[in-house]
């Protein structure tokens, strides 16, 4: 078995961004660079025998790539005991379409899911039990603007329970129809 989800990665100048609105808060872990995506699916513990009928049901998805600014910084919960610090997305729409064909195409194949509306995020910080207030970073950079990329793919990532929190691993890469005319210059924004 494996602990699967589908996620969009973000790149590192964005990354370095974002790594910049850790702050000391009492109960708060930082996610590190390399755990920073954008979850657009969860799907749980997947026998790994499923993993071709997962990948053939995702193939030639009819959505072209997008270009998708970071900008903000959020908290699910209230800012003096936050559950955690995300930093969002815009435009949502596009986004919130790939989460909407995955869930469906992979309805298809008997998974279920969290009945949650979809939010799209990046996680910045979570917090367990011991929650110190977060108003002084969401005041700090809740209009930051992290940059921009261009989405050409979204991936599956596994999972695992690593020394220092969770490390993801890429088990495959779904392309995007690629039908935006942009230069190689808006990868590196």
């Amino acid at each position: 078995m494996a602990r699967l989800f589908f996620a969009l990665e973000i790149p590192a100048p964005v990354k370095k961004g974002l790594l910049n609105v850790a702050a000391p808060v009492a109960g708060a872990k930082w996610q590190h660079a390399s755990q920073l995506h954008l979850t657009l699916l969860f799907l749980g513990n997947v026998d790994r025998e499923s993993l071709p009928e997962i990948s053939s049901a995702l193939k030639e998805l009819p959505l072209a790539g997008f270009e998708l600014e970071v900008r903000g910084v959020g908290c699910f919960g209230r800012p003096e005991t936050p559950r955690n610090v995300w930093a969002g997305v815009c435009p949502e729409p596009p986004v919130v379409a790939l989460h909407g064909i995955l869930k469906e195409r992979l309805g298809h194949l008997g998974f279920h899911f969290e009945k949650r509306p979809f939010r799209p995020h990046i996680t910045l910080a979570r917090f367990r039990k011991q929650r110190g207030s977060v108003a002084g970073v969401l005041a700090a950079h809740r209009e930051g603007c992290f940059g921009a990329f261009l989405v050409e793919e979204f991936v599956l990532l596994e999972s695992t329970q690593g020394g220092s929190g969770s490390v993801y691993t890429v088990v495959e890469r779904f392309p995007l129809a690629n039908s935006l005319d942009e230069t190689a210059d808006s990868h590196q924004r």
